[in-house]
């Protein structure tokens, strides 16, 4: 089928691609079926096509909020290191560091965690005593009686005084480890309070089958089962079959280095999202 929509007819397609029924492709399955995992997780990781934007809803527990709370002193929920150094001259010192738990577990499938929607304890923007509260119940009583220019300029004054005041709070993940590390204070978190994550899931294909049909996975996938089927002919350089052909396994893994060499090389300049400048 040209346009594969599962996980076998993707292999069946990569495989026709490289001489299958009319050659037999010296690759098992087990190896076949890792070089798919492996196609996936690098679409997922470094293909823009690969993931989604989400924003993604965590209701705040109990123990999240007793593991962020704990300290260095009660042990509760302490990653501790302990160890010795030598310093010349000083001796032998110990040294022991505490590291509170201060995170939430994310799904697997998240990869990338851009921000988390900003705490709203600002008076500036919440409440009916808030500024924006009196000045929209005081100066916009009916329609056109401030100039727009004048309530932009307004709002951006009291968004400075709220970005001076109100500091954004810092996060930090990897995706190595499924936790979003919140460094805020958890003393001021209350229980079944909501945070909005704005963040980057890797798109199951399971779920969405046209990741199969994805012109990069055909191809990478099939560069990957090219070189695998070089180096499982490696061992049979040399040999002559009847008739004088001789078997060139090295040649099947250079070609199949080769195209993923080109492969990856395409990746950085037409499949990735390009690094945004920073600026300051």
């Amino acid at each position: 089928m040209a346009k594969p929509n599962t996980r076998q007819e993707l292999v069946d397609y990569c495989l026709r691609q490289l001489g299958a029924p009319v050659l037999e492709i010296n690759v098992a399955d087990e190896q076949v079926d890792d070089l798919v995992d492996d196609t996936l997780q690098y679409f997922n990781e470094r293909h823009y096509d690969g993931v989604e934007k989400m924003y993604l809803k965590y209701k705040i527990t109990e123990d999240d909020i007793n593991r962020g709370r704990a300290k260095g002193t009660d042990g509760v929920g302490i990653v501790t290191t302990t160890g010795t150094t030598n310093v010349v001259g000083f001796g032998t010192t110990t040294f022991n560091f505490y590291e509170t738990s201060n995170y939430i577990q994310v799904p697997n499938s998240v990869i990338g965690v851009e921000k988390i929607f900003k705490f709203d304890t600002s008076t500036i923007s919440g409440g009916m005593f808030s500024i924006k509260y009196q000045l929209f119940l005081n100066d916009l009583y009916y329609f056109n009686s401030v100039d727009l220019l004048t309530y932009a300029m307004t709002k951006s004054y009291l968004e400075d005084i709220d970005f001076l005041l109100t500091t954004e709070k810092q996060v930090r993940f990897n995706k190595r480890q499924d936790r979003l590390y919140l460094d805020i204070d958890w003393k001021a978190q209350t229980k079944d309070t909501y945070l909005v994550l704005e963040c980057y899931r890797a798109l199951d294909p399971e779920s969405f089958s046209q990741v199969y049909n994805d012109s990069f996975v055909k191809r990478y996938l099939t560069a990957l089962i090219k070189r695998q089927w070089g180096i499982n002919m490696m061992k049979y350089s040399g040999t002559r079959l009847p008739g004088g052909i001789e078997l060139n396994g090295r040649q099947y893994f250079e070609d199949g280095q080769r195209e993923l060499d080109d492969i990856k090389q395409r990746m950085s300049s037409e499949y990735e999202v390009p690094p945004f400048d920073f600026i300051g």
